[in-house]
């Protein structure tokens, strides 16, 4: 499938022509939490049927932003990764997150949640002033996901999996958006159920600030 041209000499006009084919940003949004096989982002985009996955990987490859790399032995196995160029993208996926996120509102019924958009999520909307000269590490459990990011004076790390001596592990649902969005207090959500704790619950406001939602212009 040959990608759209819009026909216009402008550097927008051309990421959009290497970018802007449906599941283009979120097979990069996945490649940057790291490699990937077919297999993986096949999963991990549900609904994206696999002839599609084939063509834009390979428009992303033309494009010169994924590359496809053998792992050494025993594995052998095929993955994708972006290049230097492609890992230039992580800024434009980070702001996009944090812009789209300010109008998420609760998820719709046909809509799922994966470990590389929670991840993604917690990137995006990363504040790094909310968290100068403090130190944390906590672990979020939403349904069978586990991730955990690493605060560390204005600078986080997050990745999949749990984390050994975590601060504060946070159990939720879809309902931690409203507590990082300001419309549900750290206190409220506890005694709600919303969320569950362990660890130091004090930790959750700190949470709720250093990754939080900004509201839309002119909301409330």
């Amino acid at each position: 499938m040959k990608p759209r041209a819009y026909g216009q000499y402008c550097g927008f006009a051309r990421a959009l022509e290497v970018i802007g084919e449906r599941w283009a940003l979120l097979v990069v949004r996945d490649l940057l939490v790291g490699p990937k096989r077919f297999t993986d982002l096949l999963r991990g985009l549900p609904g994206i049927p696999s002839n599609v996955l084939t063509a834009r990987l390979k428009e992303l490859e033309g494009a010169g932003v994924a590359q496809r790399r053998v792992l050494p032995r025993p594995s052998r196995a095929v993955v994708y990764e972006l290049t230097e160029y492609g890992l230039e993208l992580e800024a434009v996926v980070v702001e996009l997150g944090r812009w789209g996120a300010k109008n998420l509102g609760d998820p719709r019924p046909d809509e799922t949640i994966t470990v590389d958009s929670l991840i993604t999520a917690l990137r995006s909307t990363f504040h790094p002033e909310a968290s100068r000269g403090f130190r944390a590490g906590y672990e979020l459990r939403v349904g069978e996901i586990a991730l955990h990011a690493r605060v560390d004076d204005g600078r986080v790390d997050v990745a999949e999996g749990s984390l050994p001596g975590a601060d504060l592990i946070i159990e939720a649902g879809p309902g931690i958006r409203a507590v990082m969005a300001g419309e549900l207090s750290p206190t409220d959500a506890v005694q709600s159920g919303t969320v569950h704790l362990s660890g130091d619950p004090t930790l959750l406001g700190r949470f709720a600030e250093i990754f939080r939602i900004e509201p839309m212009p002119g909301a409330g």
